[in-house]
């Protein structure tokens, strides 16, 4: 039949037509579902220098062409792309993997990229062919035409190899076999990924990693309020803390968090044990900040100076290898500078007055909390930028940041964002105890570390569900739990009355399940536990009085602490907590787990009993595969705490645990 024919004698046009063709329409791979990806691209995953990101992907085309794929990564800014192939692991499935190293702090991107690879798909048919005994002549045509296209008129040293290998492949006077097998060379093969133009490529989404230091993922915190060091008596001062350095040091650990060290506010001071009305003797909570003196950017005077701190940061980061973690919390007392200067940065009630903190039936009235809906955000947000600026700017590179979720989404992803572009070594703990939800998208807005529900979680079944969330979801790739037994606000019930047993296992727990980890210093190594009436916090608390501790306590759990901490520099499998790997143990009451290093192969094996009553026997069955072995193979196992050895055979095993040390720290060595 004929096409309708408009009065002008021309094909009618408008029957029949089509919409234009779709971008890129030789375009055939499809490139689905790379992982680790959080929200879609929106978030970055997370990183340390020297750490591998392991990645997969579904890809496949139309037909039965073969499909080469790579990751391209590179730090942001950078123009050069590294390279790195994909393989397929299940193909039928369409899946495959591949890995790339980060070399530097600071933000990474990458992407896959895959393309119809018809070298490959050309190759596999003429040794099928030639298997077969088919006659290969055409097909051996083809590959020179393939080649010439695919070198042009390049006068590389791959395109010269190449161009050699076409006329062999086009010499008749040559045996077919002989033809063959140059057309099967891996040397033309590996010349061939060299010129590929890897023509009509799919790209995935550009993704990207925030690399950090290694301490943001592996580190022990010991948490000390610096107006407790002096005399008996006396307000101690930021060069007392220099004094203690060598004992932290000795004790393993490698963050000294302080409590914020800004002036303290008088207007409804709180007393001792959090009491409404301050005594004329009283110093009040630290996390008060501001009075006359000075707000944010000033140290208070009984602790020193600006150039004190500075002094304590570079001491301890240059001699003993100490990061000094500075608290941030943002909310002011109500003799603040930004009250007068900035009244709309707070909110205000119906007479005008500015509202203080509260949480019925709990008020703090020494507090007033920031207000983020305020009509001034640029200046507010610049103010507290200016805040954090400034303490980088005396060395400080590690924050502590007090509740930061009742703070502005944003604003953290703004301003994280901001200071690790001018400090990629800057490191982010969110002290946040709130719903999982919320905890997760600080971690998603940029806080390199997180506190975390440890400090609730007691039986075996609560620690192994909380295990699996940490390890085996998505939040792996960007939530770095840091577990803490106790802080100056939390004294949990079972510290409270489990006896020194109880500290020794809180202790075990949180070093050896987390890779980062930390304690409320003297109150947990001098194993206090004497909390207020009806509360689960420490009676005649720090946070508003001094404390004399002796710090020479022959029970103090020091020693412990010591050798722990060693344990974890030892091994690095103690030094990553997404390498956790659950083991079957028959007791309800004894918790097993091992974590293997890949790239090194040193892997540790944990058995901890949560029983601090009563001595536990238990048979272990361990996942041989999780250790690095064969079902039955003989190793040996090193028990780090107590230097005891034992040679086991198999993953049935038989451990007994004593209250006293209720834990076995086990350097695996296959034999």
């Amino acid at each position: 039949m004929s096409p309708a024919v408009s009065s002008t004698g021309s094909p009618d046009t408008r029957r029949g037509s089509s919409p234009p063709l779709p971008d890129q329409p030789r375009r055939r791979v499809v490139v689905r579902d790379v992982r680790p990806r959080i929200d879609g691209g929106r978030f970055p995953i997370k990183r340390v220098v020297g750490e591998s990101v392991h990645l997969t992907a579904d890809l496949y085309a139309d037909g039965h062409d073969r499909v080469s794929a790579i990751v391209r990564y590179r730090p942001v800014g950078h123009t050069e792309w590294l390279e790195s192939p994909l393989h397929v692991t299940n193909a039928g499935q369409d899946a495959w993997a591949g890995s790339f190293t980060v070399t530097s702090m600071g933000r990474w991107e990458y992407r896959v990229l895959a393309w119809v690879d018809h070298f490959t798909t050309w190759r596999e048919d003429l040794a099928k062919k030639a298997a077969a005994d088919v006659d290969v002549e055409s097909h051996l045509a083809a590959g020179a035409l393939l080649l010439r296209g695919m070198i042009g008129r390049r006068r590389s040293q791959p395109a010269s190899a190449i161009r050699a290998t076409t006329k062999l492949l086009e010499d008749t006077s040559l045996d077919r076999g002989t033809r063959v097998g140059h057309g099967m060379d891996d040397a033309l093969a590996d010349a061939v990924r060299q010129v590929d133009p890897r023509a009509n490529a799919t790209s995935s989404e550009l993704l990207e990693i925030d690399v950090d230091r290694i301490r943001a993922r592996f580190s022990s915190w010991y948490e000390l309020f610096p107006r407790s060091l002096g005399e008996p008596g006396e307000h101690g001062t930021l060069r007392d803390v220099v004094g203690q350095l060598p004992r932290v040091a000795d004790m393993g650990f490698d963050v000294l968090y302080l409590p914020p060290i800004h002036p303290i506010g008088r207007t409804k001071r709180k007393g001792r044990n959090n009491a409404v009305t301050a005594g004329p003797d009283d110093i009040g909570s630290p996390w008060a900040i501001g009075a006359e003196e000075g707000g944010h950017r000033s140290v208070h005077p009984q602790l020193g100076t600006v150039e004190d701190l500075a002094d304590l940061v570079s001491t301890a980061r240059d001699d003993f290898g100490i990061d000094v973690a500075l608290d941030i919390a943002f909310q002011c007392s109500p003799d603040h500078p930004w009250v007068t200067e900035h009244p709309e940065w707070f909110r205000t009630r119906p007479d005008g007055s500015i509202q203080y903190a509260e949480n019925p039936p709990k008020k703090y009235e020494d507090i007033y909390p920031i207000n983020f809906e305020t009509s001034d955000p640029e200046g507010l947000w610049q103010a507290l930028l200016d805040v954090m600026r400034f303490w980088a700017d005396q060395g400080v590179r590690v924050f502590r940041v007090d509740n930061p979720h009742t703070k502005s989404f944003r604003f953290w992803e703004w301003a994280i964002s901001t200071l690790k572009d001018e400090h990629p070594d800057m490191i982010f703990l969110a002290e946040a105890f709130t719903r999982p939800r919320v905890m997760e998208e600080l971690a998603r807005r940029g806080f390199n570390q997180s506190y975390s529900y440890f400090t609730w979680r007691e039986a075996k079944w609560e620690l192994e569900e909380y295990i699996r969330y940490l390890v085996d979801t998505e939040v792996a790739e960007f939530y770095r739990p840091n577990f803490w037994p106790n802080t100056p606000d939390i004294l949990p019930s079972h510290l409270q009355y489990g006896g020194r047993a109880m500290f020794v296992q809180r202790l075990l727990l949180a070093a050896t399940i987390s890779s980062s980890w930390g304690i409320y210093g003297p109150t947990f190594e001098l194993m206090q536990n004497l909390a207020r009436p009806d509360h689960d916090e420490y009676l005649d608390n720090e946070k508003y009085q001094l404390r004399d501790w002796d710090l020479d306590d022959p029970e103090s759990l020091a020693p412990l602490i010591s050798r722990v901490n060693r344990i974890r520099r030892e091994h690095r499998a103690l030094q990553d907590t997404r390498n956790l790997v659950l083991h079957a143990a028959e007791s309800d009451q004894v918790l097993c787990f091992s974590k293997r290093d890949a790239e090194t192969g040193d892997t540790v094996l944990v058995v901890i009993s949560l029983d601090t009553q009563w001595r536990h026997g238990t048979y272990l069955h361990l996942d041989m595969d999780a250790l690095g072995m064969d079902g039955d193979q003989w190793f040996l196992v090193d028990d780090r705490l107590t230097d005891n050895r034992f040679h086991w055979r198999g993953g049935d095993q038989y451990v007994e645990l004593d209250p006293g040390l209720p834990a076995h720290v086990f350097a695996v060595h296959p034999q």
